[in-house]
């Protein structure tokens, strides 16, 4: 195992940062005595959250999918804070349904959320990250390792942010840079709670096998990310059980479409039109960033 190292004076960024992990991920590491820098797209929120910090903090407005907004702010953190230690690559966005009568723009805005807008945030980071030989982290899920009916845009973005992540540790570790992705299966977020709004959704999840059909409370999980980011981890487990889940991923696939197939039997004429936007806060506050655009 890699050793730790002491978080005070570390220079952590943190996208996503309004609400949720983000925003507990923000104070648990500010506790450690790091500076965080917060980018989001609810500037009272990340307000709210600086101003509950233990030390140095700022908070920038951006969208993680506009390459020239995030490059500015990379190199706004690095002027005021002089260095970039670490890049938690958190932002995301989710929706669920039936692939035929999605709304393609919400399809499409997890995508780009979720898989360029990790590609942008590292892209615009990775130079400061390689001065100061530092650690990148993707948060990916439960839903990179095994698909699931009516999430075909989440886990089509959390499968390619684990691939991305995986490809850029063999590109930049001989640069200094280390790469991490971290799992994390379903957590008391507002995007969580927004899915359970749906009640074929609810029922759905309800019925997946134990440990992957229990919501899980944010803290914990939060806990294995600050270790993680203080080991610069590879792999970073929010829920104790997803490590055993990579031994038996190449076999999930089969199971999961042969199963699939008998739950959506199931639910039958109560799918049909069923459409849905982003989910939860995050997913309105991304809507609506994008309208007054």
């Amino acid at each position: 195992m890699r050793a730790s190292r002491n978080l005070q004076g570390q220079v952590v960024v943190v996208t996503g940062a309004a609400r949720g992990v983000g925003a507990l991920l923000a104070r648990k590491l500010s506790a450690r005595g790091a500076t965080l820098a917060l980018v989001g797209l609810e500037p009272d929120e990340l307000r709210g959250v600086v101003a509950a910090l233990h030390g140095p903090a700022h908070h920038w407005h951006a969208d993680v999918t506009d390459h020239e907004a995030m490059a500015r702010v990379a190199g706004e953190v690095k002027d005021r804070f002089g260095k970039v230690d670490v890049v938690v690559a958190n932002a995301g966005v989710a929706t669920g349904g039936p692939f035929v009568d999605s709304d393609p723009v919400a399809w499409k805005r997890v995508i780009e959320v979720n898989l360029i807008g990790g590609a942008v945030t590292a892209r615009a980071f990775l130079p400061v990250l390689m001065a100061s030989r530092g650690y990148f982290l993707q948060i990916a899920s439960l839903a990179a390792i095994s698909p699931a009916p009516m999430m075909t845009a989440y886990c089509a973005s959390k499968s390619g942010v684990e691939a991305f992540a995986h490809s850029l540790r063999a590109e930049v570790g001989f640069k200094g840079v280390r790469v991490g992705v971290g799992y994390l299966s379903w957590t008391d977020t507002d995007m969580v709670r927004g899915a359970d709004q749906n009640d074929i959704m609810r029922e759905l999840r309800s019925r997946l096998p134990w440990p992957s059909n229990k919501t899980y409370p944010p803290g914990p999980a939060v806990d294995r990310i600050v270790a993680g980011i203080e080991r610069r981890s590879a792999h970073v487990y929010g829920q104790w059980w997803l490590r055993g889940m990579q031994s038996v991923r190449g076999y999930l696939p089969a199971l999961v479409g042969t199963v699939g197939q008998r739950e959506m039997r199931r639910f039958g004429a109560r799918l049909d039109g069923m459409r849905a936007g982003l989910v939860g806060a995050g997913g309105e506050a991304d809507e609506k960033a994008r309208a007054d655009r």
